[in-house]
């Protein structure tokens, strides 16, 4: 895709039943009604222009979005591919993970960009996200992550899904209705080696991969399991874990059972433990230019795909004793000039009281009172040259300086997974390509 040109993800419209999905729409008028988005051509910084998309369940509306919005710049997410590919062993398949709306940037163009740059994978967790992903369209392969309902199974057979599988009754099921089906169904055995979560336990595998095997309508494909502690200094139990998944591997073995994918790492592992790559390797956080720690090996020239930013949308003048905000947690002891910024907590942004920063003209602004569901405040006294409707960076860079997502995170008490995936849908998504 030529840089510049105006793309329209359809990425955070809901899928539900069997409605139609049309890609890369130009007319608002010819959506469904239950699906209307209003679109708007906007000059992002750079010069680039682009399209916005943004939810509405309401009628149709082409009325301008807010000034406050997530950027996502696909142009960095395809070069951090690029990286990861050219720092991995050509004989290791990707996984591209794209569960959570792609970690809150858009399942859809994180998907279509992963694949573009030689994903063999996509990996989601629930079964709504895989079915918005068919009915948009992407005919790739698809594996569910997690254990799955009985009631479920139909639908993954149907969809053409790539169920994990770590107990019997699942296999009998799946199998039974592949069967029904008159096809062959592909699954991946999760192995359990200590994280105590999904799988079956490592000492156990065995038995149940021979079942899947003896069940003539499932192919055993892939074998998997999930390092708890990769991204950590000490590898002692992600080296245990390695053990163990090689322990249950050697078991399949002496039993004649051969697999084609057999992956354990994340993007931890991906980063710390080569010897740990085997066939596969699943990545979530590290594409999108977010290192999972602050410890694991770096690669050269990966960067963040996703800024939130706002506009000023007021300017106050305080004097001495004056207060800002709800419950007054702010007092001015000299003159200040405050500015307003149109997103709160019910953004996702944390709600603290006189912590954290926007960066405005390329300086650190300070948080000032506390943050309201719809409004933050910041002191912009030192920047002079603020004006209303000025740009205001809450995470990412802005000329030489930056708020990283581990910054936002440490405001949330929390970590970047949760800060990347709580920013919320009533903010515009802006895809820059």
């Amino acid at each position: 895709m030529a840089s510049g040109q105006p793309i329209n993800w359809r990425a955070d419209v809901p899928v539900r039943g069997n409605v139609q999905r049309k890609e890369n729409v130009r007319n608002p008028e010819t959506l469904p009604s239950s699906e209307i988005a209003a679109e708007t051509n906007v000059r992002a910084p750079g010069g680039c222009q682009q399209v916005v998309t943004e939810p509405s369940p309401g009628p149709k509306t082409t009325s301008p979005l807010r000034p406050a919005w997530v950027e996502i710049d696909l142009r960095k997410l395809r070069r951090n591919f690029e990286l990861i590919h050219q720092d991995k062993p050509n004989d290791v398949q990707v996984l591209a993970v794209v569960k959570d709306e792609g970690y809150g940037h858009g399942a859809l163009p994180v998907a279509r960009t992963a694949l573009e740059c030689g994903a063999s994978f996509l990996a989601l967790s629930t079964l709504e996200e895989a079915i918005a992903l068919r009915d948009r369209g992407l005919q790739c392969r698809l594996l569910l992550l997690g254990d799955r309902q009985e009631n479920e199974l139909p639908f993954c057979v149907e969809h053409e899904l790539t169920c994990c599988v770590s107990e019997p009754r699942t296999v009998d099921k799946l199998g039974e209705l592949a069967a029904r089906a008159g096809t062959r169904v592909p699954v991946h055995l999760k192995i359990n080696t200590g994280m105590n979560r999904y799988g079956v336990l490592w000492t156990e595998a065995g038995a149940l991969a021979e079942r899947i095997c003896a069940t003539k309508s499932l192919a055993l494909e892939g074998v998997l399991s999930h390092f708890a502690q990769s991204d950590e200094a000490d590898k002692t139990f992600a080296n245990l874990q390695y053990a163990r998944f090689n322990e249950a591997l050697a078991e399949m073995t002496r039993r004649s059972i051969a697999v084609k994918l057999r992956h354990l790492c994340n993007s931890g592992g991906f980063l710390d433990l080569r010897h740990a790559q085997f066939d596969m390797v699943r990545l979530g956080i590290l594409p999108l230019g977010v290192f999972p720690s602050s410890v694991c090996r770096r690669i050269p020239g990966i960067e963040p795909v996703m800024s939130v930013k706002a506009r000023i949308a007021a300017i106050q003048s305080l004097q001495p004793g004056d207060s800002v905000g709800y419950g007054m947690r702010f007092t001015a002891t000299s003159r200040r000039r405050i500015a307003v910024l149109p997103l709160g907590y019910g953004d996702g942004f944390p709600r603290v009281r006189n912590q954290g920063c926007a960066l405005i003209h390329g300086q650190r602004a300070p948080l000032v009172g506390g943050v309201a569901m719809d409004a933050l405040t910041v002191d912009i006294t030192d920047i002079p040259a603020a004006q209303l409707w000025d740009e205001a960076v809450m995470m990412g860079r802005q000329a030489a300086a930056e708020i990283s997502v581990h910054e936002v995170a440490k405001l949330r008490g929390s970590v970047s997974y949760d800060v990347l995936t709580a920013w919320r849908t009533r903010l515009p998504r802006i895809y820059l390509t």
